[in-house]
């Protein structure tokens, strides 16, 4: 199975810290999926699950870091648009979902998802986008102040950039 997914450019980097030593994590590997623009998941929505394109494991750097090529997610009916993660003690360890460390979400902030969203192939993503907010998404809606991605860039790339407490 292999595929590409068109959309706005996005890279996402994210730094894996320790929660009570504020420690990079270099090591810890990152499993990170999302949806296309259209809001279908590879692998699982019907009419591409014999794709496996925007998910992907990286290992962090010596800063905790690891950094992911992709495109903008589209929006899908009673979501606001979101990218999951995983965090895993190592690689190797990443093979088992059993080892998963921490489970979370990246939120997207509104005025990049408008942006992309006026992109052709995200027609869908504008109605999506506009029947739901962050406080009555059923993930965010207990707060996203430590999901709440920061951009930069815009619809000829954007970067959403979050350090993640583990």
């Amino acid at each position: 199975m292999s595929g590409v997914a068109g959309g706005v450019p996005l890279n996402i980097a994210l730094t894996i810290v320790s929660a009570s030593t504020c420690a990079p994590l270099a090591g810890a590997a990152v499993y990170l999926w999302h949806c296309d623009r259209e809001g279908r998941y590879s692998l699982y929505t019907q009419g591409v699950t014999n794709q496996n394109y925007l998910r992907g494991v990286q290992e962090a750097n010596a800063n905790g870091q690891v950094t992911f090529q992709s495109i903008y997610p589209g929006c899908y009916a009673g979501r606001w648009p979101h990218i999951h993660f995983e965090v895993y003690p190592s690689l190797a360890a990443s093979t088992n979902s059993r080892n998963k460390t921490a489970t979370s979400q990246l939120a997207l902030p509104k005025a990049s998802n408008d942006m992309a969203y006026a992109v052709a192939g995200y027609e869908q993503s504008i109605r999506n986008a506009a029947q739901i907010i962050l406080a009555s998404d059923n993930v965010f809606s207990d707060g996203s102040t430590l999901e709440l991605a920061t951009m930069s860039g815009g619809v000829s790339g954007f970067t959403a950039t979050l350090t993640v407490a583990i």
